[in-house]
C-alpha cells in the first residue's frame, strides 16, 4: 500500500489553505491587484485619512481602469468580464489597502455601471461604459436620500415629463464619487413607478456638494447630489427596468464586493496584530508568547478565513448564476460584522499603537463603521434572513 502523500507545511498566512481553491487565473488577478495598491495606495493612505481627501481620484481612476478593475466582472464595452470570484478577490486587496478605494471601484462597477449594464439602452452602453471601465469617466449611484435610507420604496426624489423631456428634482445623501462623478444614475418617482436616469453631471441644475466632517472614510469622495429641475432628454431614461427591482438588483451586486472586501480590511489588521505580537516585547518576551494573546490571534484567524470560504463559496454560486439576495444578505451580515471585531481585537495586541495611524487598524475599524451601515444595516440584513426562514415579513 503506498504512502499516503505528505501534507504542505502550516501557512500562518493560509491556514486553510484556500489558495488550492484559485486557479492561475484568480491568481493573477489578485496579485495584479494587491501590486497595485501596495504601489499606489498603501504609501499614502494614512496621509490621505488623516487630511479627509482623495488626492488625484481621476488618475487613480484611470489607473484602475488600466488593470481592468472598473466593471470587471461585466462583459462586453471595454469591461474585462472577469468571474465573480476574481472580482471578489480584487475587492478584498483593495479593501486591504483601503474601504473608500474599494468603495470607489464598487460604486463605479457595481453599481453605476452595473445599472446602464443590466437596464440601459444599447445606445447608452456603448455612450458611457467603455469610458467608465478605461476610468476616463467617473459615475455615482443617486439612490439614498436625507429621510430615506433603508426604505428607498419612500424617496421623494421626482422626475415629470415635460413634453418629450424628462425634469428631475429631489436631493440624495451620502453618494461616493459624487463631486467628481461624469455621470450619475439617479433613481426617482414617476407617474409610472421607480426609474432609473443617466445623468450627465454637467447639466443645468446639477450639482454633488462634498460632504466634510467625516470620521469614517475618510480617503474617499462622499457627496450630496441637489437635483433642481434637471432636464433630461426622453432617452436618459434606463429602458429595461421599472420600479425598486432596479435599485435593489444593483444592490445585491454591491454588496457582494463588500462579503470580500470587509475581510481585506479584516486582514490588514489580523496581519498587523500578528507582527507586533511577534515583536512587541512585555516582561522580557514577545507578547505573541503569552496565553491570552494566542487566544486573541486564534479567534481572529478563525473568524477571518472562515469569512474568506463564505465569501468564496458566495462567488462560485454567483458565478453559476445561483446566488439569491438572501445569501448576499447572509455573507455582509456576517463578514462585516466579524470584521469589525477582529479590528476591535487587533487594536487590543497593539495597545496604545493601536490607535496609531502608523498602523492600519484604527483606520480599518473607522471604515468598517460606515461599511456595517451603508446598502443595507445590520438590521435590515437581519430582518431579509428572518423573513426567509420564517416566511413572515417583519418589515412593515
Amino acid at each position: 500500500m503506498s504512502a499516503s502523500p505528505k501534507p504542505p507545511a502550516f501557512d500562518p498566512a493560509d491556514p486553510l489553505g484556500l489558495d488550492d481553491l484559485l486557479d492561475p487565473e484568480d491568481l493573477a488577478v489578485r496579485d495584479t491587484v494587491r501590486s497595485w495598491a501596495a504601489d499606489r495606495v498603501l504609501p499614502y493612505v494614512a496621509d490621505w485619512y488623516e487630511k479627509g481627501e482623495l488626492p488625484g481620484i481621476r488618475e487613480l481612476a484611470r489607473e484602475l481602469g488600466s488593470i481592468g478593475a472598473l466593471g470587471m466582472s461585466l462583459t462586453g464595452y471595454g469591461c474585462a468580464g472577469a468571474s465573480s470570484v476574481q472580482y471578489g478577490l480584487a475587492c478584498l486587496e483593495l479593501e486591504a489597502a483601503d474601504s473608500g478605494i474599494r468603495s470607489l471601484v464598487s460604486v463605479q462597477g457595481s453599481l453605476a455601471m452595473y445599472a446602464i449594464h443590466a437596464y440601459g439602452s444599447e445606445e447608452q452602453k456603448n455612450e458611457w461604459l467603455p469610458r467608465m471601465a478605461s476610468g476616463e469617466v467617473i459615475g455615482c449611484f443617486g439612490l439614498t436620500e436625507p429621510d430615506h435610507g433603508s426604505d428607498p420604496a419612500g424617496m421623494r426624489t421626482f422626475a415629470k415629463r415635460d413634453g418629450d423631456d424628462w425634469v428631475l428634482s429631489g436631493r440624495k445623501m451620502w453618494i461616493t464619487n459624487g463631486s467628481v462623478a461624469g455621470v450619475a444614475v439617479v433613481w426617482a418617482r414617476t407617474e409610472d413607478g421607480i426609474r432609473g436616469f443617466v445623468v450627465p453631471t454637467d447639466r443645468p441644475g446639477f450639482s454633488a456638494p462634498e460632504i466634510k466632517h467625516k470620521w469614517s472614510l475618510r480617503a474617499s469622495v462622499t457627496s450630496e447630489l441637489v437635483l433642481d429641475d434637471v432636464r433630461l432628454p426622453a432617452d436618459a431614461v434606463l429602458p429595461e427596468v421599472t420600479g425598486l427591482r432596479g435599485p435593489l438588483g444593483c444592490l445585491s451586486h454591491a454588496r457582494y464586493g463588500i462579503v470580500w472586501g470587509s475581510m481585506g480590511a479584516a486582514r490588514a489588521s489580523f496581519e498587523a496584530a500578528l507582527e507586533y505580537a511577534r515583536t512587541r516585547e512585555q516582561f522580557g518576551r514577545p507578547i505573541g508568547g503569552f496565553q491570552l494573546t494566542q487566544a486573541k490571534l486564534a479567534d481572529m484567524a478563525v473568524e477571518l478565513h472562515k469569512g474568506i470560504l463564505l465569501a468564496h463559496h458566495l462567488g462560485r454560486r454567483m458565478d453559476a448564476g445561483r446566488l439569491r439576495p438572501e445569501q448576499i444578505s447572509f455573507g455582509k451580515l456576517n463578514n462585516v460584522r466579524e470584521a469589525i471585531e477582529i479590528c476591535r481585537t487587533a487594536r487590543t495586541i497593539l495597545g496604545a499603537n493601536g490607535i496609531s495611524l502608523e498602523y492600519p487598524v484604527m483606520r480599518h475599524a473607522t471604515n468598517l463603521e460606515s461599511v456595517l451601515t451603508y446598502e443595507g444595516t445590520v438590521e435590515m440584513h437581519q430582518l431579509v434572513l428572518g423573513k426567509a426562514l420564517t416566511g413572515l415579513d417583519a418589515f412593515r
